[in-house]
């Protein structure tokens, strides 16, 4: 058996609905998240892609300090309309800040970034030394 509470009077139901944070189209859930990311290594490098769609590539900072690579987005929009006799206008704030300690395998002077349909692409090389070497012939000596 579960216990469920109602509210039998038409005075709180008419409250609860009056008062919804979804009232007239809103968001009930107001939840800031970071962009998903996917990280891929070949022999190369690593390859690091983040989902933000709806921006464009100069809403981005993409920066290296001390080893660690550090993306960053910040947007506010702002209504432009003068109108004094709104019934609901919100306000729209949006920011993430992502860091990677990046392996002493990366060549952080050569790092590049782009953005292209909703994703932000960056390509990371591996140090010289880091890279595989070709297969090479030992001659059999006698």
């Amino acid at each position: 058996m579960s216990i469920i509470t109602r509210n039998t009077g038409m005075f709180p139901t008419l409250m609860n609905e009056f008062f919804k944070p979804d009232w007239f189209g809103g968001s009930e859930n107001y939840v800031s998240t970071l962009p998903a990311v996917n990280i891929k290594e070949d022999d190369l490098g690593f390859h690091l892609e983040l989902a933000i769609p709806g921006r464009n590539k100069n809403d981005f900072n993409v920066e290296v300090d001390n080893d660690v690579l550090t993306i960053s987005m910040e947007s506010k929009t702002e209504d432009e309309k003068k109108e004094d006799n709104y019934t609901r206008r919100e306000f729209s704030y949006s920011s993430f800040r992502r860091s990677f300690t990046l392996p002493e395998t990366v060549n952080s002077d050569k790092i590049k970034a782009s953005y292209k349909e909703g994703i932000l692409h960056l390509d990371l090389p591996k140090k010289e030394e880091a890279l595989p070497k070709p297969k090479r012939m030992i001659e059999i000596g006698k």
